[in-house]
C-alpha cells in the first residue's frame, strides 16, 4: 500500500482521554488485495465511551469507531473475490480481521486469529499506521487483505444496518454459544442494544421463555422496549429480586443466563444465582474491575453449572443479524435512537456514558459530509 497525493480524507482521532481531533489523511493508493469504503453510519457502544474517557486506552493516538457501514469505492486486484463484494456495494465491516488459513480462522473464530486477534481490530489501531484510516470515526475505512465484508441488504438503511454488530453479538451470546433449545428458560441481564439483541436470539432459537433484567429508573425504557421485543418477564433489580421472580414465573432458575452488562461486577454473582443446577451462564459484558461481589465459586460446584465466557461476534451471527433486522419482524427502526454528524461523536459519547442527558438505545454517528447526500 502507498500513498496518493490525488485527494484527501479525514478521521476523528483521540489523542488523549476526551480529546478528539479532526485530520485530514491522505487517501491511500489501493494495492492488490486491499479496498477503501466510504463510510456512511458507524454505531457506538460501551467501549466507544470507554476509549473515550480514558477507562479503555489505547496507548497512542488512534481513530475509533469499529460498527462500520458504508460502500465500497475502490478494490485491488484480487479484493473482490477475497471480500465477496463489489465496487459500489453496501457493506458491514467486521470488527476482527482474519488470516483464513490458522486454525482458529477455519473454524470461524476470526478473534482468535493467530496473526491478529484484539492488537488490531476495527477502530483500535494506531493512527500513525499508515494510511491512518483504521476506524469508524472517519470518511473513509482502509481494507487490508484480512479484513472482512459482508454485504447490507439493498434496501436497509446504514444507519439501521450498523445494528448488524450489537445484534450479532446478541444471536452469538444468547443463542449459539449457549445452544439454547427450543423450549428452555433464558435470562438476559442488562436491557441495552445488546441484551435486546440476546432476548431476539433466544426468541428465535425457541425459547420457551424470557426475562430480562435491568437496575433503576435509566433501564425503566429500556425494559419496557424489551417487553415490546417480546420478552415474558422484566424485572428491575432495583425494585425486586430478580432471582425471586424468575422463580416464581418458573418454578425454578434458568436454563441459560446470559450476562451482557458493563462494569458491573456484581452482575456474574446474579447471574450464578438465577441459573438453574445444570444449567448454562454466558459472560459477555466486561467488568473493569477484577471484584466480584456475591459471586461464590462455590455454587458453580454445587450446581454443576456450565460458565462460557463470551467475545465479540462472529461473521455467522452478523449475517444473520443482517437478515432479520432486514425482515422487519421486530422494531429495530423504532428504537430511541440518536444519530449526529461524526464531528460531534464526543458530546454524544458523554450521553452515552450517561453524563449528559438521557441514554439512547441506539447511538449512530453519520459522516458530516455523508448528511447531505440524497
Amino acid at each position: 500500500m502507498s500513498q496518493s497525493q490525488a485527494g484527501e480524507a479525514w478521521a476523528m482521532v483521540l489523542v488523549a482521554p476526551r480529546r478528539l481531533e479532526r485530520r485530514v489523511l491522505p487517501r491511500p493508493r489501493i494495492g492488490p488485495g486491499e479496498g477503501l469504503v466510504r463510510v456512511e453510519a458507524c454505531g457506538l457502544c460501551g467501549t466507544d465511551h470507554e476509549q473515550f474517557r480514558g477507562l479503555l486506552p489505547g496507548g497512542k493516538p488512534f481513530v475509533p469507531g469499529h460498527e462500520v457501514v458504508g460502500v465500497v469505492e475502490e478494490l485491488g486486484e484480487g479484493a473482490a473475490e477475497r471480500f465477496g463484494v463489489e465496487v459500489g456495494q453496501r457493506v458491514a465491516v467486521e470488527v476482527f480481521q482474519a488470516c483464513r488459513r490458522c486454525p482458529a480462522c477455519r473454524r470461524g473464530e476470526a478473534q482468535r486469529c493467530e496473526a491478529h486477534g484484539l492488537g488490531d481490530m476495527v477502530g483500535f489501531v494506531p493512527v500513525e499506521r499508515p494510511p491512518g484510516l483504521h476506524g469508524g470515526y472517519a470518511s473513509h475505512l482502509f481494507l487490508g487483505p484480512d479484513a472482512q465484508l459482508l454485504p447490507v441488504p439493498e434496501d436497509l438503511d446504514p444507519v439501521l444496518a450498523t445494528l448488524f454488530n450489537p445484534l450479532g453479538a446478541g444471536i452469538r451470546w444468547g443463542a449459539d454459544l449457549p445452544e439454547v433449545q427450543a423450549g428452555e428458560a433464558v435470562a438476559v441481564l442488562g436491557p441495552g442494544i445488546r441484551g435486546l439483541g440476546a432476548l431476539v436470539a433466544a426468541k428465535e432459537a425457541g425459547a420457551g421463555f424470557v426475562a430480562v433484567v435491568g437496575k433503576g429508573s435509566q433501564d425503566a425504557d429500556r425494559l419496557a422496549w424489551a417487553r415490546r421485543f417480546g420478552a415474558d418477564l422484566t424485572v428491575d433489580g432495583a425494585q425486586a429480586d430478580p432471582v425471586a421472580e424468575v422463580r416464581r414465573a418458573l418454578g425454578q432458575g434458568a436454563d441459560v443466563v446470559v450476562d451482557v452488562t458493563a462494569a458491573a461486577p456484581e452482575a456474574l454473582g446474579l447471574a450464578v444465582a438465577l441459573a438453574r443446577p445444570g444449567g448454562r451462564v454466558v459472560l459477555a459484558g466486561t467488568r473493569g474491575d477484577p471484584s466480584t461481589p456475591g459471586f461464590h465459586p462455590d455454587h458453580l460446584v454445587y450446581k454443576e453449572l456450565t460458565l462460557l465466557g463470551a467475545l465479540g461476534v462472529d461473521t455467522s451471527a452478523s449475517r444473520r443479524a443482517l437478515a432479520l433486522v432486514a425482515s422487519g419482524r421486530y422494531p429495530f427502526a423504532e428504537l430511541p435512537r440518536v444519530v449526529r454528524p461524526t464531528s460531534q461523536v464526543g458530546s454524544l459519547l458523554e450521553t452515552m456514558a450517561g453524563e449528559a442527558g438521557a441514554r439512547p438505545v441506539h447511538a449512530v454517528v453519520v459522516p458530516d459530509d455523508e448528511r447531505s447526500r440524497p
